[in-house]
């Protein structure tokens, strides 16, 4: 998969093939770009590094900021002014865009320092990126997980440079940049310095060593040269008094000289960014060690990106998988022993940039694919909520910071009920069910406990899930006397529906409407489709909410005016993959027995929405949300987050595999014929696992990562298969160990 990898998919504003047949009656509201970057990465690394234009949201590429529709341009080209560390992936308006340490190598003096130059080439892999400038100049960049390396080849020219912004964070749009409150930088040898920036609360620190033995090394202030000057400090800067600091290494270059930079960084001071600089690029300067750290990086991401493979004839369609499986595997940042917050050792993690976009996929495929990750993740959240009080809905690198909980809430509890009931080593659920429980009564959670029902009326549904999960935890801990409480608890989100409409009741909304919130997957189904009226009611809803029957829509364009937004949104529409609010949607079919109706949407989604080449994303990626839904929609699967259950459907590879933590599964089809854009989607005919007919349309987590064999037969028609057992629907949480590993006290399919 590794070399099917294209960091450019999601880099450029969407330019997939016009949408046809049901797709065409989609809605994208959302910015119509995947907001992602082709830079250096490492799997779950804390380090990114790419070209740097100041463009939203990652600081790479020509755009300006969106929020709706097509994105307005700021650049007419690809340029950079250098070459910048720390981005998000895929997301859209955080307000944490980093971008430090910004390196620009240039053959023009220092008061220059700041202009663009024209990227003429570029190439990425997973865990490198090349541009070559108008300048001249060629940079190279690779990374480790806490560390960078950067490579630049000059022309001959009398005093080329290698200049290094320490002021410099965010990006170049109206309100988008980031002042240092402190900052610290000094010499400490020949090709040495170390220095630290404190950004928003948070004290970055850096250790750079520079292997250009015969160049002058300087510190620089408002771009003038400090000749002799070893240190810089600042103590308190506001945006009128920063000026522009930093440090350079000068001298006359041959051509195709080669000057090679070494970053290691830490949360935690310059003394350990050192250490982690030395341990993942050996002791220097003077010791080259670029392709040694490309080396091992890309080792990892083979590593990491060989744990799913299909059999398909189309490169295409290979390249679209890979790199939604690579976009996955970037964020969250794993940052171990680099809490720069509390003393103790041990798991940290920042970038959980959109909790309420990756929890339903992304947290999933990660559990599934590397349950040891998942683990440090899980500890770091707890160790979080430890030390500052909540358990994060979204969390950057800055101590509490900017917290928004305005879209969602007890997310992390989704994601701890299914590392708990995996029965996954390495967490203590007594220690977890305390912050579990206390976070459910926090914001929004109190005025739940008061009054049984909270606004946005969409925390109702995830109050009442996050007590679901809860109990899971405390039965794993043998508190049955919260086991009790809590299951009354999760009973409250019928509270949040209307009964006249089978909808939500009228509320506030982030990102969405009533019917993009109202058919997400709860954990009492077979109640949810009784309160719409039926079987037939519930489907009636959903075809509408699909757009089956109704006309092709217009998407919006640049700028949409409120007028154009306001008829789109009256469309009550399922957004496609623009969006993830509704994103679990498809797969409530299965709840009323009709899994021919997932089948065509899934379909319709997996081969109209996704693509090859920049414009390849419908919609920003955020996080690996919307990658991780195509890699679990592709392979026939789809995780009903916080329940340990995958629900099945028509795969669209011949044959795949998955090596889930050790254990492989894989997924074989007969009658299977290769799915085309705009064509009809296949249905699943027939299941077995590992030998034995399974006449339900759904695999336990127990069953998924014990891996084994899972044929499943296909063909153009509706079958009788998935439409009898219905997925599993709980009124009360797990307690006990049923079928197949499934944990289900109370488990009760309707026919």
């Amino acid at each position: 998969m590794f070399e099917h990898v294209d960091p450019f998919i999601g880099t450029d504003v969407t330019a997939l093939p016009p949408q046809s047949g049901l797709a065409a009656s989609w809605w994208w509201p959302k910015p119509q770009v995947g907001n992602t970057h082709p830079g250096a990465t490492y799997p779950f690394g804390m380090v990114s590094a790419c070209a740097y234009s100041g463009a939203y949201p990652t600081g790479y590429g020509r755009y300006d900021l969106s929020t709706e529709g097509l994105p307005p341009v700021l650049h007419d080209g690809l340029v950079a002014s250098g070459f910048t560390h720390f981005q998000q992936s895929g997301t859209g308006a955080i307000r944490k865009y980093y971008n430090y340490f910004r390196v620009t190598p240039m053959l023009r003096p220092l008061d220059d320092l700041g202009q663009v130059w024209d990227i003429v080439e570029e190439h990425a892999e997973p865990g490198y990126y090349a541009a070559t400038l108008s300048s001249g100049i060629r940079a190279e960049i690779t990374v480790g997980p806490k560390s960078a390396v950067h490579r630049y080849t000059f022309p001959a020219h009398h005093d080329a440079r290698v200049v290094i912004d320490f002021s410099l964070g965010g990006l170049d749009i109206p309100y988008g940049r980031t002042v240092p409150l402190r900052a610290h930088l000094a010499s400490v040898g020949p090709g040495c310095a170390e220095g630290e920036v404190v950004v928003e609360g948070a004290p970055l620190a850096v250790r750079v060593e520079c292997d250009a033995p015969q160049w002058r090394q300087m510190l620089w202030y408002d771009r003038r040269l400090m000749p002799g000057g070893t240190r810089l400090d600042f103590d308190r800067i506001r945006p009128t008094t920063l000026r522009p600091f930093g440090l350079m290494w000068a001298g006359p270059a041959e051509p195709g000289q080669v000057v090679e930079l070494r970053f290691g960084f830490s949360l935690r001071g310059a003394e350990q960014a050192r250490e982690s600089l030395h341990r993942e690029c050996g002791p220097g300067p003077g010791v080259p060690s670029f392709e040694v750290r490309r080396a091992a990086t890309q080792d990892a991401w083979r590593e990491q990106l060989a744990k799913v493979a299909v059999d398909t004839p189309s490169s295409d369609k290979q390249t679209v998988l890979a790199t939604a499986l690579y976009h996955s595997l970037v964020k969250p940042c794993l940052a171990p022993d680099e809490s720069p917050f509390w003393p103790t050792p041990g798991p940290f993690a920042f970038d959980l940039s959109t909790m309420w976009d990756i929890y339903r996929t992304h947290l999933p495929l990660m559990t599934a694919l590397v349950p040891d990750k998942a683990v440090e993740l899980a500890n770091a959240l707890l160790q979080i909520a430890e030390e500052e009080g909540n358990l994060p809905i979204g969390y950057r690198m800055a101590r509490g910071a900017d917290r928004f909980s305005r879209q969602g809430s007890a997310l992390a509890h989704t994601f701890l009920a299914d590392v708990c009931a995996l029965g996954l080593p390495g967490v203590d659920w007594d220690w977890a069910l305390v912050h579990m429980h206390d976070d459910l009564r926090r914001t929004y959670g109190e005025e739940y406990l008061q009054r049984g029902i909270t606004h946005p009326v969409s925390h109702t549904l995830d109050l009442a899930f996050g007590y679901w999960c809860t109990a899971i935890v405390a039965a794993r801990a043998g508190d049955l006397t919260l086991v009790d409480q809590f299951s009354a608890l999760a009973g409250g989100w019928t509270t949040a529906f209307d009964p006249a409409t089978g909808l939500l009741v009228d509320s506030t909304w982030y990102e969405g409407g009533k019917w993009n919130y109202s058919f997400r997957l709860l954990h009492d189904m077979a109640s949810r489709v009784a309160l719409a009226g039926g079987d037939e009611a519930f489907v009636g809803m959903l075809d509408r909410f699909f757009g089956f029957g109704a006309p092709p829509v217009r998407q919006p364009g640049l700028l949409p005016g409120l007028d154009e937004l306001a008829a789109g949104y009256a469309l009550d529409r399922f957004e496609g993959l623009n969006n993830e609010p509704d994103m679990e949607a498809p797969w409530a079919y299965m709840y009323a027995g009709r899994p021919d109706r997932t089948a065509q949407v899934v379909h319709d989604v997996v081969q109209q929405q996704f693509g090859t080449g920049r414009g390849g994303l419908p919609g920003n990626d955020d996080s690996g949300g919307l990658s991780s839904w195509y890699v679990w929609a592709s392979l026939g699967l789809f995780p009903v987050a916080g329940q340990n259950l995958f629900l099945l459907n028509a795969p669209a590879w011949r044959e795949a595999r998955l090596d889930l933590g050790g254990a492989a599964l894989t997924v074989e089809t007969t009658g299977f014929v290769e799915p085309e854009a705009g064509g009809p989607p296949q249905h699943v005919q027939s299941v077995h696992l590992d030998g034995e007919p399974l006449d339900r349309p759904y695999l336990t987590g127990g069953e998924l990562h014990r891996g084994g064999r899972l044929l499943i037969g296909l063909g153009p028609e509706p079958s009788g298969w998935g439409t009898t057992h219905r997925p599993p629907s709980s009124p009360a949480p797990p307690t006990r160990p049923g079928r197949a590993g499934h944990l289900t006290p109370l488990e009760r399919t309707t026919p």
